[in-house]
This record gives C-alpha cells, structure tokens and sequence, in this order.
C-alpha cells in the first residue's frame, strides 16, 4: 500500500515537473498527505500485530485485526484522494479501533508466567 502511494505521489511530480514539496498542486500535495498519513500509521500497526503473534494469539485473531488494518488504510486512502470526508474518516475509525484493539489485545496474550519468576 505504502509503494501505491508512493508510485502515486512519483506520478504527480513527473506530470507537473515538481521534485521538491509539492510547488502549490494541490493534486500533489493530497497525494502526499496520503502517503505519509499510511507511513505514520502502518508500521506501529505492523508492530503490535506482530506482537500478538509473538505473544502465540490465535491466528484467525491476528488475521482479523490484519485485514481490519488493511480495510482502514484502503478506505481512509481512498478517501483521501477522491475527496470523501466519509470515507476518509471511516478508515481512520478503522484504523484506530484496529491499534487500540491490538493494544488491549496484547496485555491479554502476555506471557505473564514468563515476566514474573520468582
């Protein structure tokens, strides 16, 4: 998703000649709040995803939260480049339910017998 974004801004500068910010395009400047708004919030969500599976969670559990992140980046991208305010905030909903919900998910699958030995 993050190299969609990316191939997306690297075509608004080709097409209007612009290498550095996004020389007062507006086109570009969304494609660029879209490629770092998906870079701020996918990787600590790849993280504590991966944190569950470390912390031995059921799989069909960490592959639910895994598509709830994916449906929220896609909608909130979306969103974003076509100019759907709805959209847009629906996959941010998503994607924050999804980091919270893995958060609070996490603590449960801890491995506590393994953190405190006495």
């Amino acid at each position: 998703m993050i190299v969609w974004l990316s191939l997306n801004v690297i075509k608004h500068r080709r097409v209007n000649k612009i290498s550095v910010g996004d020389g007062g395009n507006e086109v570009l400047e969304v494609s660029m709040a879209a490629q770092s708004n998906a870079v701020e919030y996918i990787p600590i969500t790849l993280l504590l995803l991966f944190a569950l599976e470390l912390n031995n969670a059921n799989v069909f559990l960490i592959h639910a939260f895994g598509i709830l992140l994916l449906l929220g980046r896609v909608l909130h991208a979306r969103g974003l480049l076509i100019g759907n305010l709805r959209l847009r905030v629906r996959g941010m909903q998503l994607t924050l339910y999804t980091m919270l919900g893995l958060a609070a998910v996490n603590f449960i699958y801890l491995p506590y017998d393994r953190m405190i030995s006495f």
